[in-house]
């Protein structure tokens, strides 16, 4: 059965001490001005964190035989501390490497990987748009072949990564025909930064995640070569789903993080924080909720870890797809309702100053339910989970 190793855990404490070193005493000024701290994103590289799951002929290596485990630990002691630089690194990793990695050709490889995976570039993972979010086989982002180039017109929406001054390329699904029965034929293909037509616009305003780099994306007859096709043509669609199957293990272990913390902080507000005489978590109604909060922790790290263990056991051939599409959708579902839960419960817990950005609970609040909509909500998990017991579909 899977557990976590002595070499696990001594990652886990590298990771701990360069998040409370390097971020938690910025991020409330970094969260109030929005901030993506972007000289952050070479240090995590240094620490290996960015490849973390790329082998070393593209750059990466950190001694950790590629395994998808330590990418799980890495994003949940960052989003223990900050949920918004947790998710600059699932996204960096899972949606912006991970395509190229398991898609792309050698010189693809060899061109993008080395900087994504030291930290010097981020790219990003174009699938959502204005009108395709859950449907995104829905996609309206168009591209045709003319010279020797593919020309691509159409927007993206919600896309992580993809306008900051260090983000290098991303990668698009657009529709490159129509295929015998009428369905759109969705391909991938890779956008640089800087290529004339392609606009990152002007970052959101969101309710959460205020440290994230968060943009629409615009394409105006951008013409990049064929060859930046990333993948086999009509094949994109497809390849974009099965890294959203490994993504939504990574959103659980930053849902995790958020559990954790907010675990953390109402422990120790409520053994300090006095009413009628006594701490408030030697009431019933603040230490049962607490208890609530331990469930919720325990529960979620069991589920993210099992699935992260079954994902690097497929990789061994010793485990099915679907056993870890399975597993993938239920610790998402689980992890990222209970973070929403538990960061209103401390919230709770902590009355009035919960409601004040001084406290961290507050962010955390704010930074939660977007975890249950990222990379499939729950009703798409729900739909998935089912399928997956061969419930019949309607």
């Amino acid at each position: 059965m899977f557990e976590l190793s002595q070499d696990h855990e001594d990652f886990r404490k590298l990771v701990r001490e360069f998040a409370e070193g390097e971020i938690a005493p910025h991020i409330a000024e970094w969260d109030k001005a929005a901030y993506f701290p972007v000289e952050l994103m070479p240090k995590m590289g240094d620490l290996g964190l960015f490849g973390l799951v790329v082998p070393e002929e593209y750059g990466g290596g950190a001694g950790h035989g590629g395994e998808f485990t330590y990418l799980c630990i890495a994003i949940e002691e960052l989003g223990r501390v900050d949920q918004a630089m947790g998710i600059t690194l699932e996204a960096g990793v899972g949606l912006g490497i991970n395509p190229i990695l398991t898609y792309g050709t050698d010189e693809q490889k060899q061109t993008w990987l080395p900087d994504l995976a030291a930290g010097r570039t981020l790219a990003g993972f174009g699938l959502t748009e204005p009108e395709a979010g859950s449907d995104a086989g829905g996609t309206k982002t168009k591209a045709v072949i003319d010279n020797g180039e593919w020309v691509v017109n159409g927007s993206k929406s919600f896309i992580t990564n993809s306008g900051s001054s260090i983000t290098s390329v991303v990668t698009v699904t657009a529709r490159t025909g129509t295929r015998d029965n009428g369905s759109p034929e969705i391909s991938a293909i890779m956008i640089p930064s800087g290529t004339p037509g392609f606009t990152a616009e002007t970052p959101y305003h969101k309710l959460g995640w205020h440290c994230s780099d968060t943009h629409g994306l615009s394409f105006d007859n951008v013409r990049v070569p064929e060859a930046n096709l990333l993948g086999q043509r009509g094949k994109g669609f497809a390849q974009f789903l099965a890294t959203l199957d490994d993504g939504r293990i990574a959103i659980a272990a930053l849902a995790l993080g958020c559990v954790e913390r907010m675990l953390e902080e109402a422990t120790a507000y409520s053994k300090t924080r006095m009413a009628f005489g006594k701490p408030i978590g030697s009431y019933q109604g603040v230490s049962f909720q607490i208890a609530d909060l331990a469930v919720m922790a325990e529960t979620s790290r069991l589920l993210v870890y099992k699935a992260a263990w079954l994902k690097d056991e497929m990789a061994e051939g010793r485990r099915s797809v679907q056993e870890v599409k399975q597993a993938a959708s239920i610790a998402k579902l689980y992890t990222s309702e209970a973070a929403v839960t538990a960061t209103r419960i401390a919230t709770q817990i902590f009355g009035g100053n919960g409601f004040m950005e001084e406290y961290p609970v507050a962010r955390f609040y704010r930074d939660a339910k977007i975890l249950e909509i990222g990379e499939g909500t729950s009703e798409v998990q729900r739909m998935l989970i089912a399928r997956g017991l061969g419930l019949p579909q309607g």
